[in-house]
């Protein structure tokens, strides 16, 4: 049984390059979003960098899945917020007593829904609406997540030709 992964020797300069990259990528959105209090926002970000350094040739890893999923998390997890602050849901008393569960549930299982019908499958991007949710669908995370996502495309686009699927 091996420790490592057989194809590592092969290509241990893909390997080093593709998560340089994951690092270099994470560390710019870091600086750019406060990482304790948007800890949700920064995992789904980070696990997207995984998927896009790692498997840059997989549908998941395509600039429209990884996009498309993050368009529909942010607006899932907003939509999800903002209907958990409407007057008439707090007057309920269980509603009001386990709304971070039932709108957390929700906009993950939502995002999953969207996210199917729409061919933008990215499981990270379910995460990004828990997170959205969380942080009361904060402007400066959306913006940040939003430009970090796009980041991570045009990196993974244009250096493509020397990417390799890693897993």
């Amino acid at each position: 049984m091996n420790i490592f992964d057989v194809k590592f020797r092969q290509n241990k300069k893909e390997y080093i390059l593709q998560s340089l990259l994951a690092t270099a990528a994470t560390f710019l959105v870091l600086l750019l979003l406060d990482v304790i209090s948007n800890a949700a926002v920064i995992a789904a970000l980070g696990a997207s960098a995984f998927i896009a350094f790692t498997m840059p040739g997989r549908t998941t890893s395509s600039p429209r899945v990884l996009i498309g999923g993050y368009l529909v998390g942010i607006f899932v997890g907003c939509v999800c917020y903002y209907l958990s602050i409407i007057p008439v849901f707090q007057n309920i008393e269980f509603l009001a007593k386990n709304s971070n569960v039932i709108f957390c549930s929700l906009s993950v299982g939502l995002s999953v829904f969207l996210m199917v019908v729409t061919n933008t499958e990215h499981p990270p991007a379910a995460g990004l609406a828990m997170g959205l949710f969380l942080n009361k669908c904060e402007g400066r995370a959306i913006l940040v997540v939003t430009i970090g996502i796009v980041c991570l495309v045009v990196i993974k686009t244009l250096l493509r030709p020397v990417l390799k699927n890693l897993v």
